[in-house]
């Protein structure tokens, strides 16, 4: 055995490997039982290899994150398809994008190295605050990139993940690793009882997680709904994304839009996807000749994504509008998408003819106001795409609302495993945040997500229709929704402190 893992070419392999059958774990195939095999041969690894060279531990753990995130981001390149300026790219972000991000992994290892873990215990914790940690990290600096974090790997299991709504995802995330690595127990030379104590333990703790999340997702089930007034429709035309790159009378859109939406014979909220028009398309429209306006009703209002240009800035917005095509309130994203909404370092790059993914050669400006809207007796938090994957940076203001409103167009990842990785961070914020989620994707998944993370109702990648909504649960109050990630930090303190206690007490 010892000679097997003294080959270089063999673990540098294996750690490649172990990354890929990881990403397989993740949503949509959730066979989270493989990560007790990868985890505890990654610690092992990692463990064998600390009397080599520092680069041996960076390759070991970049080339696992190569592979964890080669499997699971490549329909990043789908983007690229629809922009003949981009097709030479694909090839070069399938591996670029990987491979700028299993840097984190690579740090992680080099960490573990200087931490120097044993084959014990206390080991165990070394190493799982230590990915813990450089994953908040990839989650939060630079802007951030928390997507196909581990514990996405457990979100079938509804009940174990009600806990979100004390810890948040980072937090979860740590124990979920910890959890994960402890197989490796049996190679340990311990007693047996010790070993039994250790399982008994763990096996404890899943236990009062579980009567806990099946009892917050009782009281939710059994508490008050809130009547939705007027009712909210929520629609998915699931317009083919390149019909945004041609020129096409705005009317056609619209009108199709509101086809989709009948019966629309009394008041409604009707809410469309991200990206359905834009402000100046809106002005064209002559009111005397298209039919939207006479559809509806009075009191009925309507909530799209709009582009909105105002000279010098140039934002992706959401806005709501009356019958009459009015707009009475909007809102600007506040995190975009790089390469995608706007391109870094623009006034260099576009020398060398690059420009962002989407539509149009000028980069999208961000917004740092994000204001509770409220329509009929309704209020919302709006959010546009990514930025419902920002565990803890929802709610700036810190302002009472009734739920949390996405819209989306995830036509650029194709017909990939892309949305529903992206839907999945609807149901962890929902638990979170202890709000009702109401997301609308034109290409993508569009749902009413319960606060205890269920699916209400569900449109799949491959319909188009609407959701018409009634009522929403009455807000439920949650720890994280208050701390945040401050909450994170305090479990780091704790397993510092007890990995120091276990090594005292040694």
């Amino acid at each position: 055995m010892a000679q097997i893992y003294s080959n270089k070419f063999f673990i540098l392999l294996a750690s490649l490997t172990l990354g890929i059958f990881s990403s397989f774990s993740l949503p949509p195939y959730n066979y989270f039982f493989i990560n007790f095999f990868t985890f505890p041969l990654f610690f092992y690894i990692l463990a064998f290899n600390l009397n080599k060279k520092l680069i041996n531990n960076f390759l070991i753990g970049w080339l696992y994150g190569f592979g964890y995130f080669l499997s699971s981001l490549y329909w990043i390149s789908n983007s690229l398809k629809f922009d003949e300026n981009f097709k030479n790219l694909i090839i070069l972000s399938i591996i670029f994008i990987p491979a700028l991000l299993s840097i984190f992994y690579g740090l992680f290892a080099i960490l573990i190295k200087f931490l120097n873990i044993k084959i014990n215990f206390s080991s165990i914790l070394v190493f799982s605050l230590t990915l813990s940690i450089i994953e908040y990290l990839r989650g939060t600096i630079f802007g951030g990139f928390p997507w196909n974090l581990i514990t996405f790997s457990i979100i079938h299991f509804t009940s174990s993940i009600q806990i979100l709504s004390l810890i948040g995802t980072y937090s979860l995330n740590l124990l979920v690793i910890t959890f994960y690595c402890l197989p490796i127990i049996i190679v340990f030379k311990i007693s047996k009882f010790k070993k039994f104590t250790i399982i008994l333990l763990a096996s404890l703790i899943l236990v009062v997680n579980f009567y806990y999340g099946q009892n917050r997702i009782h009281q939710i089930e059994k508490s008050e709904k809130k009547i939705v007034n007027p009712p909210i429709k929520l629609i998915s035309p699931k317009f083919n994304i390149e019909r945004f790159f041609i020129e096409e009378p705005t009317e056609n859109k619209l009108n199709e839009l509101i086809e989709m939406s009948y019966p629309i014979n009394k008041d409604l909220i009707l809410i469309y996807p991200e990206g359905m028009t834009d402000l100046g398309e809106l002005d064209k429209l002559n009111s005397d000749t298209n039919k939207i306006s006479n559809q509806l009703t009075d009191n009925s209002k309507i909530i799209l994504g709009i582009t909105l240009d105002h000279g010098d800035s140039i934002f992706n917005s959401l806005a709501l509008l009356n019958k009459e095509l009015i707009i009475e309130n909007t809102y600007n994203k506040n995190k975009l998408v790089p390469f995608g909404e706007f391109l870094p370092f623009e006034k260099y790059l576009v020398n060398f003819g690059l420009k962002k993914i989407t539509h149009g050669y000028r980069s999208f400006n961000s917004s740092k106001e994000r204001n509770i809207l409220n329509v009929g007796s309704i209020s919302f938090l709006p959010l546009i795409c990514y930025e419902i994957i920002f565990s803890g940076q929802l709610n700036k203001n810190k302002g009472d609302y009734d739920l949390i409103l996405n819209i989306s167009e995830d036509g650029w990842f194709g017909n990939s495993i892309g949305p529903f990785q992206h839907f999945s961070h609807s149901i962890f914020r929902s638990i979170e945040e202890g709000k009702d989620i109401l997301r609308v994707a034109n290409n993508g998944i569009t749902a009413h997500v319960s606060l205890n993370g269920k699916v209400i109702k569900k449109i799949d990648t491959t319909e188009k229709g609407s959701i018409e909504i009634n009522s929403v649960s009455r807000a439920f109050p949650t720890i994280f929704s208050i701390y945040g990630n401050k909450i994170f930090f305090c479990l780091v303190f704790f397993y510092i402190s007890l990995i120091f206690f276990l090594k005292k007490i040694k």
